[in-house]
């Protein structure tokens, strides 16, 4: 990892993880009436959602905390593309709610949130609930904009997957690749800036050209890009070419990559003014993103279709005593993954138990960090401290980076046991 010792990093990890659990633990003493009476409403119970809820709970065990979520079961989307890649189960992505339910008295309402009323501080669900709250959290995650490029619709899902929201989409595209002959032509169009995962394209097409190398080797892979560049651009990119050779082609948007209609009938992408059209055997259409719908129709959405914030506590900038968290919220120079969320539901949750003990907020430390598999023994990472300044959260100068572009084959097998050990980890801390 460049300009950062891997000690050195994993200690300011701790300080965006383990600093949430005891710096902010004023409340958890019991010692203000109101922070232990309130209640806290969490909508959404992924990686930014359920961490809230079980954060809540640690600091102020007394409060009463609902989380709703429609979900019985949650697939993370990190690690979807093992799945999709056949190199890991639907099961392996799997969590429920059995435990912020049973070990951390999390109140856990299966239903849908279908409005939101800030005046009054209530949520409606498609079940026919209104529920009151003293603090709402929202972690709705993201929309998909289908009118951003014409010739396809949300209902071509169902044919043409995103596969960016993990369950069964992710079960539909793998089983399209399984399908694909021999020879086939995987095409994805990669969104425009900013996105969840900005990794999670290429990781993508890594994973499937690892299953195609295996399975289908006279296949290929085009990448239509609406971006010059990407995350972790060099280190894909000489990964690909010492594993795959010519397998991935990556089309960047001023060579053809900016897609500008979907021919869905035809598994078709079409650019530069319709002289440019490449058919699919298996098209991965990966649509423009917007905060998740429920957000724009509480009108937490400000002019770039995402929600902005107070960058120190997470609390909307447009309705005060509704926080915004993970995908959805504008968060700085911090990138839309679910590390990210998992942080920004800490900072979150101590937000609201200190405002309602009657303290100030805490200035805090946040990190991220994303591991991509390029094979299952080849990883690359990227990785970040933040600090809130000025308004806004910054990097911090010097605390992150990528790995090493000269890294031996031992370094980058290290760095895919340390993905796995990255998903049990979080993922513990967020369902556990």
């Amino acid at each position: 990892m460049a300009n950062v010792t891997r000690r050195n990093f994993l200690k300011a990890i701790g300080i965006g993880g383990a600093a949430a659990a005891t710096g902010f633990g004023c409340a958890a003493n019991g010692t203000v009436a109101d922070a232990r009476s309130a209640h806290v409403v969490v909508v959404g119970g992924g990686s930014g959602g359920a961490t809230a809820a079980k954060y809540l709970k640690r600091f102020s065990p007394e409060m009463q905390v609902t989380l709703i979520e429609p979900n019985a079961t949650y697939y993370t989307c990190y690690g979807s593309n093992w799945v999709i890649g056949g190199h890991a189960l639907m099961d392996d992505i799997k969590h429920t709610y059995g435990a912020l339910k049973d070990r951390h008295g999390v109140n856990v309402v299966q239903d849908t949130v279908t409005e939101v009323d800030p005046a009054r501080r209530t949520v409606r669900t498609a079940g026919g609930a209104t529920m009151n709250y003293d603090r709402l959290i929202m972690s709705p995650g993201i929309d998909f904009r289908y009118d951003a490029v014409p010739g396809i619709t949300a209902a071509d899902a169902e044919r043409i997957p995103h596969a960016w929201k993990a369950g069964e989409q992710t079960r539909l595209l793998r089983s399209q690749l399984e399908a694909m002959p021999n020879g086939g032509v995987f095409v994805m169009v990669a969104p425009g800036n900013p996105f969840r995962c900005p990794p999670g394209p290429y990781e993508r097409a890594s994973m499937v050209a690892h299953y195609f190398k295996q399975a289908k080797p006279r296949s290929k892979i085009i990448i239509l890009d609406n971006k010059e560049n990407f995350s972790k651009q060099g280190l894909f990119m000489s990964g690909w070419e010492q594993h795959y050779g010519e397998m991935i082609e990556w089309v960047p948007s001023s060579q053809g990559g900016q897609v500008e209609e979907i021919d869905a009938a035809n598994l078709t992408a079409i650019s530069d003014a319709g002289f440019t059209r490449i058919k699919a055997d298996v098209l991965n259409y990966i649509p423009p993103q917007s905060a998740g719908a429920i957000a724009q129709q509480a009108g937490l959405v400000g002019d770039t279709f995402w929600c902005p914030v107070n960058q120190l506590t997470f609390e909307s900038s447009i309705h005060p005593g509704i926080y915004v968290i993970g995908d959805s919220s504008v968060a700085g120079a911090m990138p839309k993954s679910g590390h990210s969320a998992n942080n920004q539901a800490k900072v979150a949750a101590a937000a609201i138990v200190r405002e309602l003990s009657g303290q100030e907020p805490l200035m805090p430390s946040t990190a991220n960090t994303c591991y991509s598999l390029i094979t299952p023994d080849h990883a690359i990472s990227v990785a970040a401290v933040y600090a809130y300044k000025d308004g806004t959260i910054s990097a911090v100068e010097g605390a992150g980076g990528v790995s090493p572009a000269d890294a031996p084959a031992s370094f980058r097998q290290q760095e895919a046991l340390y993905t796995k050990g990255w998903y049990d980890g979080i993922t513990a801390d967020i369902w556990g």
